[in-house]
């Protein structure tokens, strides 16, 4: 399909070894594309490996820096941890990606500059944002959803901390508005994630409810998107999409 860059993401699976994982890296890297992996806290030696295995990019967002609203909403995992995996995987070479969650219950504005001003300070590759919203399955199904429009600003200010990074314009958006994505690539955004997970799978990773693109082929979600790309004036990039940021 034309995919220069690919991004494999679980949750906290064990299934998926150190092993497994190298394998199924250098195999997709015989495609000669980037690879991002986000699949969690791994030890040190787990990333070196992946990283000797071809992977070029790691994701994983620190959700919050505010070390007690992280504790609540992790009770069973370690803030210090968490630190310690990004700056693994900074040392490491990677182009490193983390982001925030906008709209966790009791979590507060002074709560989110913090969590920009850390972005800036470990000088992320790419940020990714995205409101909060609850699934019904979990023990936060009655908190609020997360708005929106602080998602945007919350976009808006890591841009222009951030000039050069990559920040995507996430489904979470457009679950919530829309027309989310395209907004988002307007405030900020520069990078989309088309899903390319087969059918049969894509529903068993519902991490929030109403999860737009669930239900269509990777050639329509490819499609979709494309035209409104373009339909705002932007072109489709068909390189690597690495970071320029330099600093």
């Amino acid at each position: 399909m034309g995919y220069k860059t690919i991004v494999l993401q679980s949750g906290e699976d064990a299934y998926y070894t150190q092993e497994c994982m190298v394998d199924i890296i250098k195999r997709i890297k015989e495609f000669n594309v980037a690879l991002t992996l986000s699949i969690g806290e791994r030890t040190y030696d787990e990333y070196k490996e992946f990283k000797d295995a071809g992977a070029d990019r790691y994701l994983i967002r620190i959700e919050t820096t505010d070390r007690e609203l992280y504790k609540q909403m992790h009770p069973n995992m370690n803030f210090d941890n968490r630190l310690r995996c990004l700056k693994d995987i900074k040392n490491l070479g990677y182009e490193v990606g983390t982001g925030c969650l906008v709209g966790l219950p009791n979590q507060t504005i002074e709560s989110l500059a913090d969590d920009i001003l850390f972005f800036k300070e470990i000088n992320a590759d790419m940020v990714g944002i995205g409101p909060f919203i609850p699934h019904p399955d979990t023990p936060l199904k009655d908190a609020n959803i997360g708005s929106f429009t602080l998602a945007l600003k919350v976009m808006a200010l890591v841009r222009i901390m951030l000039p050069d990074i990559n920040i995507p314009a996430t489904t979470a958006m457009e679950t919530l508005n829309p027309n989310g994505r395209i907004i988002a690539l307007q405030s900020g955004a520069n990078v989309v994630m088309p899903n390319v997970t087969s059918l049969q799978y894509r529903e068993k990773y519902e991490i929030y409810p109403n999860k737009i693109c669930t239900r269509e082929s990777p050639d329509k979600c490819r499609g979709c998107i494309g035209a409104k790309i373009k339909s705002i004036g932007r072109s489709i990039s068909t390189t690597y999409g690495n970071s320029h940021n330099k600093n």
